[in-house]
């Protein structure tokens, strides 16, 4: 297939999710004066405006760009509880505090399914649950322990598919057996913002876009924040900016942005297909990914007329038309049905890891911060925008097990990782290797 020919004639290099619920300004004005200032209109800083604001708190939320311009309406739609808690985390940060983790970890998406069906929040909601791919036999047998390890800490319904049986949960072969966990789910990010953003603006919370955070002074009680529309004085400050934490000032929180590492996901859609294709593809309308290091996942959009993939096109930041030849022939390796397919939208978005792989909330130098979905932004970030507005009111030093003591990073990071086209490359030609061992043995 010919590289022009992967693209359909309406393509655009915008998220599949904005033709419903695209990025829009608010009529909010910068105020001179606010209790609580977060910076960062993603799902953490509203989940906490809203916590704030109910409780009575004035508060206000500032976006560089248009609130939801971001990751939340940039991501696949796949959620999950506690699914990527290391199993050595008493090891690392003692039993106790592992404890509180993988509870914490579990309660985050109890909290999230409970405040979508209390609030009655239309996001498309599909509870298919997920299938994890494994990309060679050994992967597979890692699978089958670690479902084992899901059931016994978390309770979860999760068991291992063979090979022999894999058809019946997706229309590939690619895969050599894999692992459901029913305590998965989709959504429509976009919708889930909206939910989220008329919460905030319903309880009396502000959100001013176009309000990029250049720099911040002061100290806790009298915080001047200077932004692109002007400065605003505020007692409490949140930072909220998860992946694109120095993307914009590098001023704005150094400290911070040491200690993240933003990685650049691509997704592609499909053009409308077949319902008999998309039935053959995703039958039980699964979300799905796979245990390379350089990772795919997929799902079917909520209409069930289009997959929706993700990828690494590159370890380095490419733009939309680069990366969609790329993800169409990822595509067309896990289902060769595809191949002929032409993509309809493309778009890119920043995920945050850690150094540790634990998200983080905490102080320094007076300001709180909740950073580090390391993968699993909607719920993860979603639980501790909400914690972080808890300990807020609460004065808790302590409030939840992911207010961790230490925050590492390693030497000479400045939160430019110039090491992940290194690093990207070595995954891709291990995770290929792997698959040719696979393939022979």
């Amino acid at each position: 297939m010919k590289t022009n020919d992967v693209f359909h004639s309406a393509w655009t290099a915008k998220p599949l999710w904005w033709e419903d619920a695209p990025p829009r300004l608010s009529e909010a004005e910068l105020p001179a004066r606010t209790t609580v200032a977060i910076v960062g209109s993603g799902y953490c800083g509203l989940s906490a405006a809203r916590v704030l604001a109910r409780a009575g708190v004035d508060v206000t939320v500032l976006e560089a760009r248009e609130p939801g311009f971001g990751a939340s309406t940039r991501n696949h739609g796949m959620v999950a509880g506690g699914l990527k808690v290391p199993v050595d985390i008493d090891a690392r940060v003692g039993q106790e505090r592992g404890q509180r983790i993988r509870e914490g970890a579990r309660q985050s998406f109890v909290d999230f399914k409970g405040l979508i069906d209390s609030e009655k929040l239309d996001v498309d909601w599909s509870k298919g649950g997920r299938f994890t791919g494994a990309h060679t036999p050994a992967a597979y047998e890692r699978q089958v322990r670690r479902g084992a390890y899901l059931r016994e800490t978390f309770g979860y319904d999760a068991r291992p598919i063979h090979r022999d049986e894999q058809r019946a949960e997706i229309g590939s072969d690619f895969y050599y057996g894999g692992l459901l966990i029913e305590e998965s789910a989709g959504l429509h990010p976009g919708k889930l913002y909206d939910g989220y953003r008329k919460l905030v603006e319903a309880a009396g919370g502000r959100i001013v876009g176009n309000a990029e955070v250049l720099s911040i002074e002061g100290k806790p009680g009298s915080f001047t924040l200077h932004t692109a529309r002007g400065a605003v004085q505020a007692e409490k400050v949140v930072i909220a900016t998860n992946a694109y934490t120095g993307a914009f000032s590098a001023t704005l929180a150094p400290w911070l942005a040491r200690r993240v590492v933003p990685v650049t996901a691509y997704m592609i859609a499909t053009e409308e297909l077949p319902e008999d294709l998309t039935r053959e593809l995703l039958p039980t309308n699964r979300m799905c990914g796979d245990t390379k290091k350089s990772l795919f996942a997929f799902r079917l959009s909520p209409d069930r007329k289009r997959i929706v993939f993700a990828g690494r096109a590159k370890f380095r930041d490419i733009g939309e038309r680069e990366a969609t030849p790329i993800l169409q022939g990822f595509l067309a390796s896990v289902f060769p049905q595809l191949a002929g397919t032409r993509i309809s939208h493309t778009w890119k978005g920043q995920v945050c890891f850690t150094f540790d792989d634990l998200p983080h909330m905490g102080v320094h130098e007076g300001i709180h911060y909740a950073i580090g979905c390391q993968g699993s932004g909607v719920v993860m970030m979603s639980y501790l925008g909400e914690q972080t507005a808890q300990k807020i009111l609460s004065g808790n030093p302590d409030q939840c097990g992911f207010d961790l003591p230490s925050f590492p990073t390693v030497p000479l990071y400045s939160g430019k990782p110039w090491f992940l086209p290194t690093v990207g490359g070595y995954y891709k030609i291990r995770d290929a290797v792997e698959r040719k061992i696979a393939a022979v043995s």
